[in-house]
């Protein structure tokens, strides 16, 4: 059970880089914990980091557990971090809860 959330989470960090990496190397500003407008450069690192955290969860699993249930829960942490950033990002006023502006 423990590998299914590893790798549940795996999902989550490696599909949140996505956004972070493509809009940080696109020349734009995105919100990151940090900021509701973080610079370019800062969206490429936060990337990163959750390229690292994201591949050190999915490294650290046992080759045998790689089957259809472990498949299952990294598309299944993807999918909902996808459907959960596109309905926060449909608002223009999105913000965290600890951004000041």
């Amino acid at each position: 059970m423990a590998d299914l959330i590893k790798v549940f989470f795996s999902g989550i960090f490696l599909f949140n880089a996505i956004p972070h990496l493509v809009q940080g190397i696109c020349g734009k500003r995105h919100m990151t914990p940090f900021s509701q407008k973080s610079s370019p450069t800062i969206n490429v690192m936060w990337g990163w980091i959750n390229l690292l955290i994201g591949g050190c969860l999915f490294i650290n699993l046992d080759a045998e557990i790689l089957a259809g249930s472990t498949i299952t829960a990294f598309l299944l942490g993807g999918f909902l971090i996808s459907l959960i950033l596109s309905m926060f990002w449909s608002n223009p006023n999105a913000k965290l809860p600890w951004h000041n502006n």
